[in-house]
Protein backbone atom coordinates (compact mmCIF):
# COMPACT_ATOMS: atom_id res chain seq x y z
CA UNK A 1 0.00 0.00 0.00
CA UNK A 2 1.49 3.46 -0.69
CA UNK A 3 -1.20 5.70 0.87
CA UNK A 4 -3.94 5.18 3.66
CA UNK A 5 -7.31 4.14 2.58
CA UNK A 6 -8.42 8.01 3.44
CA UNK A 7 -5.30 9.34 1.42
CA UNK A 8 -5.99 6.85 -1.74
CA UNK A 9 -10.26 7.72 -1.33
CA UNK A 10 -9.40 11.86 -1.53
CA UNK A 11 -6.91 11.57 -4.31
CA UNK A 12 -9.63 9.46 -6.21
CA UNK A 13 -12.43 11.83 -5.71
CA UNK A 14 -10.09 14.43 -6.73
CA UNK A 15 -9.12 13.02 -10.23
CA UNK A 16 -12.84 12.22 -10.69
CA UNK A 17 -14.06 15.88 -10.09
CA UNK A 18 -11.33 17.11 -12.04
CA UNK A 19 -12.31 14.64 -14.84
CA UNK A 20 -15.84 16.21 -15.33
CA UNK A 21 -14.55 18.76 -17.78
CA UNK A 22 -15.19 18.51 -21.51
CA UNK A 23 -12.07 17.14 -22.40
CA UNK A 24 -11.58 14.09 -19.70
CA UNK A 25 -15.27 13.38 -19.14
CA UNK A 26 -16.58 10.12 -20.66
CA UNK A 27 -18.92 11.95 -22.19
CA UNK A 28 -17.05 14.54 -23.71
CA UNK A 29 -19.36 17.39 -22.09
CA UNK A 30 -19.33 19.13 -18.90
CA UNK A 31 -20.22 16.47 -16.32
CA UNK A 32 -20.52 19.18 -13.17
CA UNK A 33 -22.80 21.74 -14.55
CA UNK A 34 -26.00 20.91 -12.82
CA UNK A 35 -26.41 21.09 -9.06
CA UNK A 36 -28.09 17.13 -10.00
CA UNK A 37 -24.81 16.44 -11.03
CA UNK A 38 -22.66 17.71 -8.47
CA UNK A 39 -25.34 15.14 -5.82
CA UNK A 40 -24.53 12.32 -8.31
CA UNK A 41 -20.74 12.93 -7.67
CA UNK A 42 -20.66 13.58 -4.05
CA UNK A 43 -23.01 10.12 -3.71
CA UNK A 44 -21.54 8.19 -5.37
CA UNK A 45 -17.74 8.98 -3.82
CA UNK A 46 -19.43 9.37 -0.32
CA UNK A 47 -18.46 12.32 0.37
CA UNK A 48 -20.24 13.35 4.14
CA UNK A 49 -20.71 16.75 5.35
CA UNK A 50 -23.15 19.94 4.54
CA UNK A 51 -24.35 20.52 1.37
CA UNK A 52 -26.22 23.16 -0.06
CA UNK A 53 -27.60 21.86 -3.01
CA UNK A 54 -27.69 25.49 -4.71
CA UNK A 55 -26.67 27.06 -7.94
CA UNK A 56 -23.60 29.03 -5.67
CA UNK A 57 -22.15 25.89 -4.19
CA UNK A 58 -22.04 24.46 -8.19
CA UNK A 59 -20.42 27.61 -8.82
CA UNK A 60 -18.05 26.93 -5.73
CA UNK A 61 -17.12 23.31 -6.23
CA UNK A 62 -16.23 24.13 -10.08
CA UNK A 63 -13.98 26.91 -9.37
CA UNK A 64 -12.18 24.17 -7.04
CA UNK A 65 -11.87 21.76 -9.73
CA UNK A 66 -10.00 24.09 -11.88
CA UNK A 67 -7.21 24.97 -8.88
CA UNK A 68 -7.55 20.90 -8.46
CA UNK A 69 -6.54 20.17 -12.18
CA UNK A 70 -3.83 22.80 -11.29
CA UNK A 71 -2.53 21.48 -8.21
CA UNK A 72 -2.61 17.95 -10.16
CA UNK A 73 0.36 18.93 -12.71
CA UNK A 74 2.78 20.68 -10.19
CA UNK A 75 6.15 19.96 -9.55
CA UNK A 76 6.91 18.71 -5.87
CA UNK A 77 8.39 21.83 -4.24
CA UNK A 78 5.52 24.20 -6.00
CA UNK A 79 3.06 21.60 -5.09
CA UNK A 80 3.90 21.61 -1.13
CA UNK A 81 3.14 26.22 -1.52
CA UNK A 82 -0.02 25.32 -2.96
CA UNK A 83 -0.95 22.94 -0.55
CA UNK A 84 0.21 25.31 2.57
CA UNK A 85 -1.48 28.45 1.16
CA UNK A 86 -4.88 26.36 0.55
CA UNK A 87 -4.26 24.87 4.64
CA UNK A 88 -3.81 28.45 5.79
CA UNK A 89 -6.75 29.85 3.64
CA UNK A 90 -9.30 27.41 5.44
CA UNK A 91 -7.76 27.15 8.83
CA UNK A 92 -7.25 23.74 8.67
CA UNK A 93 -7.45 22.06 12.11
CA UNK A 94 -6.52 18.38 11.57
CA UNK A 95 -8.67 16.04 13.68
CA UNK A 96 -9.57 12.25 13.74
CA UNK A 97 -13.18 11.47 13.14
CA UNK A 98 -14.93 8.80 12.83
CA UNK A 99 -18.73 8.84 11.17
CA UNK A 100 -20.73 6.68 8.48
CA UNK A 101 -19.09 3.16 8.18
CA UNK A 102 -15.74 4.90 7.82
CA UNK A 103 -12.96 4.16 10.76
CA UNK A 104 -10.62 6.91 12.25
CA UNK A 105 -10.00 9.18 9.29
CA UNK A 106 -8.64 12.40 9.79
CA UNK A 107 -10.45 15.79 8.76
CA UNK A 108 -9.07 19.19 8.69
CA UNK A 109 -12.27 21.69 8.20
CA UNK A 110 -15.85 20.84 10.40
CA UNK A 111 -18.18 18.77 8.49
CA UNK A 112 -20.76 22.02 8.63
CA UNK A 113 -18.13 23.87 6.17
CA UNK A 114 -18.76 24.63 2.77
CA UNK A 115 -18.24 22.20 0.56
CA UNK A 116 -15.78 23.93 -1.81
CA UNK A 117 -13.58 24.59 1.05
CA UNK A 118 -14.12 21.05 2.60
CA UNK A 119 -13.20 19.96 -0.95
CA UNK A 120 -9.93 22.05 -1.26
CA UNK A 121 -8.99 21.24 2.22
CA UNK A 122 -9.28 17.04 1.45
CA UNK A 123 -7.23 17.58 -1.35
CA UNK A 124 -3.96 19.24 0.72
CA UNK A 125 -4.04 16.94 3.05
CA UNK A 126 -4.28 13.60 0.42
CA UNK A 127 -1.46 15.82 -1.15
CA UNK A 128 0.64 16.32 2.15
CA UNK A 129 0.90 12.24 1.95
CA UNK A 130 1.73 12.37 -1.51
CA UNK A 131 4.64 15.27 -1.02
CA UNK A 132 5.53 13.98 2.19
CA UNK A 133 5.82 10.11 0.43
CA UNK A 134 7.29 12.06 -2.90
CA UNK A 135 5.06 10.39 -4.69
CA UNK A 136 3.88 13.20 -7.17
CA UNK A 137 4.66 10.92 -10.26
CA UNK A 138 1.40 8.94 -9.10
CA UNK A 139 -0.71 12.42 -9.67
CA UNK A 140 -0.60 11.07 -13.59
CA UNK A 141 -2.14 12.64 -16.78
CA UNK A 142 -3.69 10.48 -19.42
CA UNK A 143 -1.60 9.72 -22.27
CA UNK A 144 -3.98 9.26 -24.72
CA UNK A 145 -3.26 12.47 -27.19
CA UNK A 146 -7.58 13.11 -27.21
CA UNK A 147 -8.01 13.35 -23.13
CA UNK A 148 -7.17 15.95 -20.99
CA UNK A 149 -7.78 13.25 -17.60
CA UNK A 150 -5.96 12.76 -14.71
CA UNK A 151 -5.53 9.50 -12.63
CA UNK A 152 -4.12 8.22 -9.24
CA UNK A 153 -1.37 5.66 -10.62
CA UNK A 154 -1.56 3.31 -7.81
CA UNK A 155 0.31 0.22 -9.85
CA UNK A 156 3.27 -1.36 -8.55
CA UNK A 157 5.70 -0.33 -10.76
CA UNK A 158 3.62 3.99 -11.92
CA UNK A 159 3.48 2.86 -15.06
CA UNK A 160 0.16 3.29 -15.81
CA UNK A 161 -0.14 5.39 -19.32
CA UNK A 162 -4.30 5.97 -19.08
CA UNK A 163 -6.88 6.99 -17.66
CA UNK A 164 -9.29 4.57 -18.18
CA UNK A 165 -9.53 1.37 -19.91
CA UNK A 166 -11.29 3.04 -22.70
CA UNK A 167 -8.51 5.57 -23.31
CA UNK A 168 -6.02 2.26 -23.26
CA UNK A 169 -8.18 0.96 -25.86
CA UNK A 170 -8.87 3.67 -28.28
CA UNK A 171 -5.32 4.64 -28.23
CA UNK A 172 -4.41 0.74 -29.03
CA UNK A 173 -6.67 0.08 -31.76
CA UNK A 174 -5.05 3.32 -33.27
CA UNK A 175 -1.69 2.01 -33.19
CA UNK A 176 -2.73 -0.92 -34.76
CA UNK A 177 -4.50 0.47 -37.54
CA UNK A 178 -1.17 2.74 -38.33
CA UNK A 179 0.66 -0.06 -38.34
CA UNK A 180 -1.91 -2.25 -40.59
CA UNK A 181 -1.36 0.52 -42.91
CA UNK A 182 2.07 0.69 -43.11
CA UNK A 183 2.51 -2.42 -43.80
CA UNK A 184 0.30 -2.15 -46.45
CA UNK A 185 2.15 0.49 -48.03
Amino acid sequence: MIFTDDTTAALGFMAAVADTVPGASESGEDELSSTAQLEGLLDAWGFSGRRDGDRSELDEVRAVRERLRDLWTLERDDMVDAVNAILAENNATPRLMRHDDLDWHIHAVSQDSPLAERMLVEAAMALVDVIRADETRRLARCDADDCTGVFVDLSKNASRRYCSVRCGNRMAARAHRARAEDAAS
